[in-house]
């Protein structure tokens, strides 16, 4: 049997965070970061190019921490994790791949917070495993049907231009997206291109939309506190998406921004975080 050894990487000094590993299955370690203690809540990224967990939360997880026990993962196919030989991809691997974490980290239940992709994951993972999540907290839910943003966002351009393209689709204050925070990407990018599985994780997602979509007769059984946020200018996936999620999930509250696209857990990253800490200070 080969040992599966850690990757020789830590995590630029910019988003000021802690790298972690975890072997959660033969030939699979995952890369995280944890920062709080308490009440786990488990912050699943969303898809796209050169993404990272990293690179999502890296303003919410030393606010949020002050709530408990913040455990951002790379998801199989993203970022510093790594896969065995042989791992397929899709909705429900990458629940599945979130379970392992809570086991190998022997937590039995979990708040979840989604970001996109991770949004959908937290919400295939109420239906699938109810017993082990607390309640969710998703911005600008995934696994809508493909529009023409999201067809972009599906086959960018790798290139520095085409990763700022992509990362200006996500807001509405282009100032946000620094040369530094593009060269960011770029870079981890090249690492998902190097690693011949973009197209696959791409592919996968985008397949599960229509073979995996969230069944919304489930969704209406959910007991569990919902808090769902959106952007009004949210190119990516549009505001309607929460709407009709708010429609058929029984405890469900919502905060919309405005003039905020995809990305607002950065974009507002102030008061993204007041409006967690708030609702989770009043159910935990």
């Amino acid at each position: 049997m080969t040992e599966t050894h850690i990757p020789d990487f830590k995590t630029d000094p910019f988003f000021g965070l802690e790298d972690k590993w975890l072997e959660t299955a033969p030939g699979e370690i995952t890369h995280y970061h944890e920062l709080g203690e308490g009440t786990p809540i488990l912050f699943l990224h969303g898809s796209g190019t050169g993404v990272t967990a990293a690179a999502n939360w890296w303003l919410n997880l030393p606010q949020i921490a002050e709530f408990g026990r913040c455990i951002a993962i790379d998801s199989i196919g993203y970022g510093q994790t790594v896969v065995a030989e042989g791992t397929e991809y899709g909705i429900r691997q990458w629940v599945d791949h979130a379970i392992r974490v809570l086991d190998a980290l022997g937590i039995e239940k979990t708040w979840i917070v989604g970001n996109s992709l991770g949004g959908w994951l937290a919400f295939q993972f109420a239906i699938d495993h109810p017993e082990r999540l607390a309640g969710i907290i998703s911005m600008g839910t995934g696994g809508a049907k493909l529009t023409g943003a999201l067809k972009g966002h599906s086959n960018p351009t790798l290139t520095r231009e085409g990763i700022r393209d992509t990362l200006e689709l996500f807001v509405v204050d282009k100032t946000l997206i620094t040369e530094e925070l593009v060269d960011l990407r770029y870079n981890s990018a090249l690492n998902d291109t190097a690693s011949d599985r973009l197209k696959e994780v791409v592919a996968a997602r985008d397949r599960d939309r229509n073979e995996l979509p969230l069944d919304f007769d489930k969704l209406a059984e959910l007991d569990i506190p919902v808090l769902l946020i959106h952007g009004t200018q949210d190119k990516v996936i549009p505001v309607s998406r929460t709407w009709d999620l708010l429609n058929v999930v029984p405890h469900a509250d919502v905060h919309i921004f405005s003039q905020c696209g995809h990305w607002s857990q950065v974009e507002r990253a102030d008061e993204f975080n007041r409006v967690i800490k708030q609702w989770l200070s009043e159910r935990l």
